[in-house]
């Protein structure tokens, strides 16, 4: 695949980041503009493989090496033809998929591995510059129901591959837009929330109906649901955030991350909030607890907030620079990654615990008291490191423990497993026939390519389930 010497005569080049003193006064997307003839190039490196690991990489499967060839051949319109056939949804997976692919890529073993992120983003981007994208209805319908509970990628993808196959969609959405965590989890500064929009045309037209302002188990009765169509699809996600539970944890000015995300984005739509419920780090000495992606993202939002400082506490060592022994190719490394957002200001402390918080004169967090600790799994304190921050907010960004239990889950009765997530067999059906289960209501807290395979996996499980059979892929 691409050119037989190509990954001998070029080296790796990914798009540069806009310079930070201007896209901290914005929300737009940090990277600059690439030009294609440089994607060409790049994809000139994908060598003729003979296990092409990327595949394994990626959990979309993604048909890597032939996009990239057809990149470099110029052959862009059946790039995205190729691309499409595994992936609803490049431009999301293009921008915050963390490429999983790239860290699989047999280059990578002793080069700079390809720059599958970058193409992939660039066919798909490609694409809709050329108008190629178009809703593709189905043929004829099943006469078949089927909810989508969750507009996230999940949801989004289940239900573009059901309305496909021929059979009524509804989305179902407690927010007042559609995207889940897309649109109000991820910053816009790392994917413009006009993509989710283009995408959510595109399935209008062929045939998917979305109900905002949806809330089931809340103000949309789960029993109606069942009456009324043959099929649910579970796609939720997992929002039930993990606490810290330590003195002063009920101070005013703590919030969890994803209390704080949700309205910058909301303000970005141009919506007007209730000053009253406000959360802004304006000014403020902000801590972020938590080293994860969500934290990275609170730290860049706090950062164009204009915060007094910002400090993003993670309890696990510093990570090595390169590729640690212990996750050799082909699987994730662990290594230190730096975002666009720690580019930006700020500072990281590793292997660090919250031990309370100091309140002042008003009820309002003042202070952080931590400690250093040891490695992992212990996380011994170690004597003599206590230290004293001062914050105005506090973001808690420690992940998820799984979904929300009360309303739909506590009132459909299905059964959880270990982990507090719906349980499925393979087929992806939950212990109540007829009600399906994907993305990280299912596995609990992972990636945006993993909810879009769960989302296809899903729809084809229930597609054979409907019909007898399916064809989706």
């Amino acid at each position: 695949m691409g050119k037989d010497t190509g990954f001998k005569e070029f080296t790796r080049e990914v798009p540069s980041r806009r310079p930070v003193a201007e896209r901290i006064n914005d929300y737009f997307e940090v990277y600059q503009d690439f030009p294609e003839e440089r994607v060409q190039t790049q994809g000139a490196r994908c060598m003729d493989c003979g296990v092409p690991f990327c595949h394994n990489g990626c959990p979309l499967n993604n048909i890597i090496p032939d996009w990239n060839d057809l990149v470099y051949r110029d052959r862009w319109r059946d790039a995205i033809r190729v691309l499409h056939s595994t992936n609803n949804f490049p431009e999301f997976t293009g921008r915050i998929c963390p490429a999983p692919c790239e860290a699989a890529c047999v280059l990578g073993i002793n080069e700079p591995p390809v720059t599958i992120k970058v193409i992939e983003r660039t066919i798909i981007d490609h694409a809709w510059k050329e108008g190629w994208i178009k809703p593709e209805p189905a043929a004829a319908k099943t006469g078949k129901r089927v909810a989508v509970i969750g507009s996230g990628p999940a949801g989004l993808a289940a239900a573009q591959q059901l309305a496909r196959a021929g059979h009524t969609v509804t989305v179902f959405e407690k927010n007042d837009r559609v995207g889940g965590l897309l649109r109000y989890g991820i910053p816009d500064f790392k994917m413009e929330k006009h993509h989710i929009d283009r995408r959510t045309e595109q399935m209008s037209a062929e045939g998917v109906e979305f109900r905002m302002n949806a809330h089931v188990g809340g103000n949309v009765a789960v029993d109606d649901l069942r009456l009324d169509y043959d099929a649910l699809l579970l796609a939720g996600g997992a929002e039930a955030p993990r606490d810290l539970p330590v003195p002063g944890r009920d101070l005013k000015g703590i919030h969890y991350a994803m209390d704080f995300l949700p309205q910058q984005n909301k303000r970005n739509a141009g919506d007007r909030l209730d000053a009253r419920f406000d959360i802004l780090a304006a000014g403020k000495h902000v801590i972020i607890v938590g080293g994860g992606d969500t934290g990275a993202d609170c730290f860049g939002t706090s950062i164009r907030q204009k915060a007094a400082s910002v400090t993003q506490f993670e309890i696990m060592p510093k990570p090595p620079d390169e590729r640690a022994a212990s996750t050799p190719w082909p699987m994730w490394p662990m290594m230190l990654r730096v975002e666009s957002s720690h580019e930006e200001g700020g500072q990281r402390v590793w292997a660090i615990a919250t031990e309370k918080f100091e309140a002042d004169g008003a009820g309002n967090v003042a202070a952080l008291h931590t400690i250093q600790v040891g490695p992992p799994p212990k996380f011994d304190k170690i004597p003599g490191t206590e230290k004293v921050y001062p914050a105005g907010l506090v973001l808690l960004a420690m992940g998820f423990t799984g979904p929300v239990r009360n309303g739909m889950i506590e009132q459909l009765g299905v059964e959880l497993d270990g982990r507090g997530n719906v349980k499925t067999g393979e087929d992806y059906q939950s212990s109540m026939p007829g009600v399906f289960a994907a993305g990280d209501m299912r596995r609990g807290q992972s990636l945006v390519v993993w909810a879009i395979t769960e989302g296809r996996k899903a729809a084809r499980a229930i597609d054979a389930w409907l019909m007898g059979e399916s064809k989706l892929a």
